[in-house]
């Protein structure tokens, strides 16, 4: 066996400790005759000479900053310290989609039973408020809301319903 050459009899992996990983493999080859392999030849392959990250943004790193973030460092304004966003959260539906809340089949039954009138909770489907756009079947129809427009409380009394305020 000749100095410097590994010979491998067993059954293992082509790349382990035996077996090293083969020159035409490596990286390192397609960059010799490169000199520093992109490591450069001053400075060498050293840790982070212009900082870490955004470090330098208002220094050696300016002209970028500037050019491409504008706005980025300072402030402006004041500052809303609890901000309460959707403070008025009020899902509205209008009146000719009122039926959709219920099933076909529920419509039918009622309206063979004059007698009784159906309840439409529209708080349990999302919505809070009834709205006025549209028009209502000639069928009486309890529909239970937080709010109702003058219009949709109109429209649903003139067909027989009536409106349940939910709190």
């Amino acid at each position: 066996m000749a100095y410097g050459i590994k010979v491998c009899l067993s059954e293992e992996s082509p790349v382990s400790p035996v077996n090293p990983v083969v020159a035409r493999q490596k990286k390192t080859r397609k960059l010799r005759g490169h000199v520093s392999a992109g490591h450069g030849r001053v400075g060498k392959h050293r840790k982070h000479p212009g900082g870490r990250g955004n470090a330098g943004g208002l220094l050696h790193r300016r002209a970028n900053f500037d050019k491409y973030h504008p706005g980025y460092f300072g402030k402006c304004g004041m500052r809303y310290f609890h901000l309460t966003r959707n403070k008025y959260h009020c899902p509205t539906i209008n009146v000719d989609k009122l039926w959709t809340l219920v099933s076909e089949q529920t419509r039918t039954h009622y309206a063979e039973k004059t007698e009784k009138a159906p309840v439409i909770d529209v708080v349990r489907a999302g919505y809070y408020k009834v709205l006025g756009k549209g028009l209502l079947p000639k069928q009486a129809v309890v529909v239970k809301a937080k709010f109702f427009s003058r219009t949709a409380e109109k429209k649903i009394k003139d067909v027989g319903g009536s409106c349940v305020l939910v709190a």
